[in-house]
Formats: C-alpha cells, structure tokens, sequence
C-alpha cells in the first residue's frame, strides 16, 4: 500500500526548515522530484481559484486535493485563552496579494484546469458523479470510511488521511481497498 504525506500547514512554527505547506507553490515545486497535489480549498472569486491553479500546472503539480470541509479556522477557545497568534514571519504566501473574498460557496469552476481534482469530503458520491478523479478522507471522518468505499461505487480511487496508529489500521485499509495513506 502507497503512502503518502497529505497536506499539512504552519510546520515553521516549530523549526525554520519546518514546512513546505507555509511555502509558495513554486518553492515547494523547486525541492525536487515528485508527484504532488496542490491543496485548494473553494473559493467564491474565480479568479482566485484561476489563478492558484495556474500557479500550480506552471510549476509541474499533477491533481488538485479540493478541500470543501473547513475553509476557515473555527473560534478556537484554547488559543483565545493562551492568547495564541501568528508568527508574523508565517504567511500563507500563496496568497499574497489576492482578495480572496467569501469562501463559504461551493462553485463548479473547474473548467480552468485539465489536472485531475481529488475531494477532501465525505459527499463520496456527489463528488463521483460531479467528476473527482479520487476520494481523500480526512481523519475528521475517517470513522465514515467503509460507506465511502460504497459510495465511491468503485468508480475511483478512495485514500486514507490520517487515522493510522498501528498494524491493524493498515490491514483494515487494505481490505476496505483503500489505495494509499498518509
């Protein structure tokens, strides 16, 4: 079973070499060799979306991960309590510059790309049939993954996030004929 390093954020809070996700898309591109899926989360302006995902054929990404789960943090008590902030040195740089506007309405705009699109959601079979070429569920539902496989109706490719924590997960993975985790 493949594994994969699913998309991750804000690593450099730890270590400056931390993160590749806190990274442009083209820094990330520039580390090497590799597949990659550039995470995208939806957002009403087209434009935005137009232009990440030029972003991301320019610099050799192969499918675009949409996530439609969270698109915003949730108030976070404990970090309201601790008062936790940003360093300022972290910045999402891939979207520096860009009026991202409201990002609560899912759009079908996805005739700016031909990169195959995998869905971060548990809408297995909307995804399907709206035409995700792969299903990623998160550790958020992971507890949901054997009706995804069904729903997937074997018409794409299911991946586990997450959720992993010993042999036994693996064993299960393999037998829900899941392709890959991470």
């Amino acid at each position: 079973m493949p594994i994969m390093i699913a998309p991750t954020a804000m690593q450099k809070m730890v270590h400056p070499e931390g993160g590749w996700a806190t990274s442009s898309v083209e820094e990330v591109a520039s580390t090497g060799p590799g597949i990659r899926f550039f995470q995208l989360y939806v957002y009403k302006n087209r434009h935005v979306v137009a232009h990440l995902v030029r972003r991301a054929e320019r610099a050799g990404f192969k499918a675009i991960a949409l996530t439609v789960d969270t698109p915003r943090l949730g108030r976070r008590e404990a970090d309201i309590k601790n008062r936790f902030t940003l360093p300022p040195f972290l910045t999402l740089k891939n979207f520096e510059g860009l009026d991202l506007g409201k990002m609560d309405e899912v759009s079908d705009n996805w005739d700016c790309t031909t990169l195959s699109l995998s869905l971060l959601w548990l809408q297995t079979r909307l995804a399907v049939e709206a035409g995700a070429a792969g299903i990623i569920v998160s550790n958020h539902g992971a507890r949901q993954l054997d009706y995804v496989v069904k729903a997937a109706l074997g018409w794409v490719h299911v991946f586990l996030d997450g959720g992993v924590c010993r042999g036994t997960d693996v064993f299960k993975a393999l037998a829900l004929e899941l392709r890959a985790y991470s």
